[in-house]
């Protein structure tokens, strides 16, 4: 089993507890050059809100976009959509990437900007 393969596995098991708990979702996904984030219903059928590095509102104020600063702005303005749309409560889908680095900058940003999970 590859390195990936593992990851998706984790994700797998993750994604099927969050669906018997019924809760909003916010799924990250990172690749070493951007972040991309969204929440959706707990099935995944729909997003509700979402936020990238190549959001534009991003690209002019970031220089690198594939770093825990990056990271932390796209979790701010994940947590602000989000609130918009009237979501406050979600459960953290990191699709099987450890929480450290990036992944939690992320989370952590979003928990300041509102969201509880």
């Amino acid at each position: 089993m590859n390195k990936q393969e593992s990851r998706l596995r984790r994700a797998k098991r993750t994604r099927m507890k969050i669906r018997q708990l019924e809760a909003m979702r916010l799924c990250v996904y990172k690749t070493p050059r951007h972040m991309y984030a969204q929440v959706t219903t707990a099935d995944g059928s729909k997003t509700l809100a979402c936020a990238s590095t190549l959001d534009k509102e991003l690209r002019t104020k970031l220089k690198v976009t594939g770093n825990v600063e990056a990271a932390k702005e796209v979790g701010k303005l994940l947590a602000q959509r989000a609130r918009e749309a009237g979501i406050e409560t979600v459960a953290f889908d990191r699709s099987g990437f450890a929480y450290h680095g990036r992944i939690k900058a992320l989370g952590d940003a979003a928990r300041e900007g509102g969201l509880k999970f």
